[in-house]
């Protein structure tokens, strides 16, 4: 007799109908859209003291100790609170929806490979906080520029709403981007690519790597570019030595 809520058991060669895996994408979907739900609630809570925060670097690229941000219509503090609650969910929640992610992309692996899940995660979200760390390090040049760069006739006058969105987008733009040596050992690991395969695409992997840089950068400013590209081809050669270490 076939119980509801327990899974269908592999066939034979271990593998997961198609069915199963759907269920499986709506189990591991639901729990992380429920962690990012509940790290939203924390972040709305403080998002005053978020915004306070992030203003301080608008202050400090202006020279204004005391600029503030504007926001022009009557619903558009509420909004904000809402974007900054989103994205602060979405970061809390991180070690979780991570490990729902290695999780439902494991089942193809053998046993010994599956124990990686600890370092994968834990090194996915030190990897976030750091590209996180780089693009508020990144921030002040970034807005010296865009704000310099159209002439001494333009004053800028900022909402406030575009500066949250632009400054949170760079932080997730940063955070994912630092995933890329997670996602090149975890290929190494499932024995899609090669360290040698790796070592001949060196030349392409600058181009892509380049362009990837300057697509995801919300900024388009060449400050972003530089501490995006620089790091991930820096990923890119630990990646090849790591997989050296482990043979792939």
């Amino acid at each position: 007799m076939r119980i509801p809520w327990r899974r269908e058991p592999r066939n034979a060669e271990g593998r997961m109908s198609v069915i199963d895996h759907l269920a499986e994408l709506r189990r591991r979907l639901f729990i992380s859209i429920a962690a990012v739900a509940l790290g939203a609630v924390v972040a709305y809570v403080f998002a005053p003291q978020i915004i306070e925060f992030l203003v301080r670097y608008y202050r400090d690229a202006t020279g204004v100790g005391d600029k503030e941000l504007i926001f022009t219509g009557p619903i558009d503090g509420f909004i904000i609170r809402l974007k900054v609650a989103t994205y602060g969910g979405i970061v809390l929640a991180l070690p979780v929806w991570l490990y729902q992610l290695w999780r439902f992309v494991t089942p193809g692996l053998n046993p010994r490979e599956k124990r990686y899940v600890v370092p994968f995660v834990s090194s996915a979200i030190v990897l976030f906080a750091l590209g996180g760390f780089v693009a508020l390090r990144t921030l002040e040049p970034a807005l010296n520029f865009l704000l310099g760069v159209g002439g001494s006739s333009l004053t800028p006058l900022l909402t406030a709403d575009k500066y949250i969105s632009l400054v949170s987008l760079m932080i997730v733009a940063f955070g994912v981007a630092f995933e890329f040596p997670v996602v090149l050992v975890f290929l190494l690991i499932a024995r899609v690519v090669s360290t040698a395969q790796l070592s001949r695409w060196r030349r392409a992997a600058v181009v892509v790597i380049v362009t990837f840089a300057a697509v995801i950068t919300p900024s388009q400013d060449p400050y972003s570019l530089f501490f995006m590209a620089v790091p991930m081809y820096v990923f890119y050669e630990a990646s090849i030595i790591i997989g050296k270490v482990l043979k792939r």
